[in-house]
């Protein structure tokens, strides 16, 4: 328990050093310091012309409950082109003479021409009040935010970073949240060239590298890019055989086909993903998910942290073998091949598979060994789950005996007429026997098991 201004509060203690991401999403729930990229789709309004309130309130919520458990949050949003855009239009409006909006009519009052607004002029009216409305909002849940405003030339010079770097740290330890986002009044336009090019080098070209950054300076535990898409997909969103990709690894780019950016703000989700492989190299872990869905934006980051299954996870660990969910497809995938087979073919495979427990005997006992080796040293199992984990040489051919005498009997097994009924002239209602597709079989310490089912 550490105290501000004669005010307690706890807080979590680190679970590991900072320097590796996590390799599971279960282990998601261990994150202390988190930061959530609000990204422009999730913020602005579908006219593009003012903020989402809403979903903005939802986030603002999520964020404070983890703030009040205890860990240390950071938001790095957009919003405020948006919110200028439409202070300005509504300021043009009412800079029209009484006398024009009198005499021009009240149709002709709604077709008036609004001039085409700069961006940085509508970042610079947007700023304040988009702060002021996240300190309304905190408010609310008795947290204090703080504004900060970035651009890249700020991450250039070593004592400004350093200067960053402080205060961030200073308003953490205080139990405030920092707001940062780009100084889009002032910023320079990005270079066509100058993305995420290594460890040590990064341009703040938009808020997806910035939360990068920010990300890997902070040496954060988790990075949360909140877009308007469910996650990362191996095909732009939008074709008929687009999957999502539950867990994105380095160095699968090539399995994946960019679509066309977000329709406001300037980082795609081609951005998205090198600014992910930037953090995750640098020791943060990465979730991107949709924070616009109705049904989910509610409690998308609180999931997250929970380590559901939302959005795209990315992993700098890779499993041996497929995952749970490959398995399944490829279960699934193969029950139809299976369904479809003849009455030989079917029995050619159980044969094959009785030949292979007899012609592979002593590979299949020498690991049953190890595994029985291994579970009396660590002595995790009772004595009556050892002998079941136990082979032998007569289970293993009452085994291939009893495959062979299911291969033989499966010549009728599928295709066989149970039942036949005459509706009508030339109508017959046949019961036919017909493979009963893939099956789930949980059990315990018993490898005979798996050939039994």
């Amino acid at each position: 328990i550490r105290c501000w201004s004669n005010i307690p509060f706890i807080t979590m203690p680190l679970s590991r050093a900072h320097g590796k991401s996590f390799a599971h999403r279960s282990e998601l729930k261990h994150a202390k310091r988190i930061v959530v990229k609000l990204g422009s789709a999730v913020v602005t309004r579908g006219d593009e012309c003012g903020l989402a309130l809403g979903r903005l309130a939802s986030i603002v919520e999520q964020v404070s409950m983890l703030q009040n458990q205890g860990r240390e949050m950071m938001i790095v949003t957009s919003g405020a082109v948006a919110f200028g855009k439409q202070r300005l239009r509504h300021e043009i409006l009412l800079s029209q003479s009484v006398r024009q909006a009198l005499h021009s009519g009240q149709s002709q009052l709604k077709d008036m021409a609004i001039p085409v607004l700069e961006a940085r002029a509508c970042a610079a009216a947007g700023q304040s009040g988009l702060m002021a409305l996240y300190e309304a909002m905190f408010t609310q849940y008795s947290i204090c935010a703080a504004q900060i405003l970035v651009t890249n030339l700020d991450f250039h010079d070593e004592q400004k970073r350093r200067n960053l770097n402080g205060t961030l740290h200073e308003l953490l330890r205080m139990n405030i949240v920092p707001i940062i986002n780009t100084n889009d009044a002032v910023v320079p336009p990005p270079e066509p060239n100058s993305d995420l090019q290594g460890v040590n080098v990064i341009s703040v070209k938009d808020n997806d590298s910035l939360a990068a950054r920010l990300a890997v300076e902070m040496k954060t535990d988790l990075l949360i890019v909140l877009s308007d898409v469910e996650g990362l997909f191996d095909s732009p969103p939008g074709s008929d055989d687009a999957k999502l990709i539950d867990i994105f690894y380095p160095g699968d780019q090539q399995s994946v086909t960019f679509g066309t950016k977000s329709r406001v703000g300037m980082g795609g989700m081609e951005a998205k993903v090198k600014a992910a492989l930037w953090a995750l190299q640098g020791g943060t872990s990465v979730v991107i998910a949709n924070g616009t869905h109705p049904k989910i934006s509610g409690h998308v980051i609180t999931d997250i942290v929970e380590g559901k299954k939302v959005g795209t996870f990315f992993s700098e660990v890779k499993p041996a073998g497929p995952t749970v969910e490959q398995q399944g497809e490829m279960a699934r995938a193969g029950g139809r091949t299976l369904a479809a087979l003849q009455p030989e073919q079917r029995a050619e495979i159980i044969y094959r598979l009785a030949d292979l427990l007899t012609d592979q005997r002593e590979e299949i006992l020498l690991a049953n060994k190890k595994d029985l080796e291994e579970a009396e040293n660590k002595g995790r199992l009772a004595l009556p789950l050892l002998k079941r984990l136990s082979l032998s040489t007569s289970k293993l051919n009452s085994l291939a005996i009893g495959l062979r005498q299911i291969a033989a009997s499966s010549q009728d097994s599928v295709g066989r007429v149970i039942r036949r009924t005459r509706i009508a002239k030339d109508l017959d209602l046949e019961q036919v026997t017909v493979p009963i597709g893939v099956l789930l079989v949980i059990f315990e310490s018993r490898p005979d098991c798996l050939p039994q089912v």
